[in-house]
């Protein structure tokens, strides 16, 4: 890991979606790789690189708190979308003041959180130079880039903890606090989800891969989340690159 970071991620509230719960939220016990990975974007991203999350660190104790929160019943058809960017005329929206559209859901989520995130730069097509050759070193490009942004506070969008509701703060560190005693020992928190992996897929492919406008399929990976002191040690997600 010779191009990494370290950074302090944290908030009052956070929900990591169960996707098995599917009417009531349900909050995994701590951050996923792929939440991680969204809180480093927001900071810094390009499309020719990726964040590889290796390891996140729970600084809090797990604590769990009941909520409801407002939702609405429906969304928007997929085919109406197709339609639409066929040119047709269509109506994509949805009221979402109407009271036979809105609905309360109970979720549990996590409440007082703080994680420690440990990732490197995975470059997927360098730079180019003004000789049409790649650039020396695009990691660390990239990686001084995000130290600049992380430290006056940047972001493109606001970083958030699961849910856009529960935004999260920031801050670059060179270590992190030590794991609280509740977290001491190993825990088997069984199997979280990953991320996503998207691969080309022209001819039944139904998402469309914006920096390189190609179908692409997607597949949720999952893995086993074993936590020793507080530190899940992410493994690598074995994925294609874009050609």
């Amino acid at each position: 890991m010779a191009y990494g970071i370290k950074i302090k991620v944290w908030g009052d509230y956070a929900s990591f979606n169960r996707p098995e719960m599917k009417v009531e939220r349900v909050s995994y016990d701590v951050m996923t790789p792929s939440a991680a990975r969204g809180v480093l974007e927001a900071i810094h991203w390009k499309p020719g690189m990726r964040w590889v999350v290796d390891e996140i660190h729970v600084l809090k104790p797990i604590q769990f708190t009941h909520v409801r929160r407002n939702e609405i019943s429906c969304k928007i058809p997929t085919g109406e979308i197709a339609r639409a960017m066929r040119g047709e005329a269509v109506d994509l929206g949805i009221a979402v003041d109407d009271p036979d559209v809105r609905q309360q859901r109970a979720a549990m989520i996590l409440r007082d959180v703080c994680y420690g995130i440990v990732a490197h730069i995975d470059i997927l097509r360098p730079d180019l130079g003004p000789d049409g050759k790649p650039l020396a070193n695009p990691e660390a490009k990239h990686l001084e880039a995000f130290k600049r942004r992380a430290e006056k506070g940047q972001f493109f969008h606001q970083p958030y903890l699961g849910t856009r509701e529960f935004p999260a703060s920031f801050e670059l560190v060179d270590e992190f606090p030590s794991c609280p005693k509740e977290l001491m020992g190993e825990r088997d928190l069984g199997l979280m989800l990953h991320d996503m992996v998207f691969t080309e897929d022209q001819d039944n492919g139904k998402i469309i891969e914006s920096s390189q406008w190609k179908r692409v399929s997607a597949e949720a990976r999952f893995f086993k989340v074993i936590m020793t002191d507080g530190v899940i040690r992410v493994p690598a997600l074995a994925e294609r690159r874009p050609s």
